[in-house]
């Protein structure tokens, strides 16, 4: 048997073509909304995630991109 090396994995080539197009993130007040949201429900893994999303969308671009 012949082997090929590297042996590409199936999510290799769709985790490739993701990470050149990034998908747009929401606008800012939906994203606050959305951590409102979280907070009047209690949802605490909710509040973390749209907390991050905030900084994320509101972080400027070269910081860590």
């Amino acid at each position: 048997m012949k082997a090929k090396w590297p042996v590409r994995r199936p999510t290799e080539h769709a985790a490739l073509r993701a990470c050149r197009s990034a998908r747009p993130l929401p606008p800012v007040p939906a994203l606050m909304a959305a951590l409102v949201d979280a907070v009047d429900r209690r949802d605490l893994e909710g509040v973390c995630l749209a907390s991050h999303r905030v900084v994320r969308a509101a972080a400027p671009k070269e910081m860590g991109e």
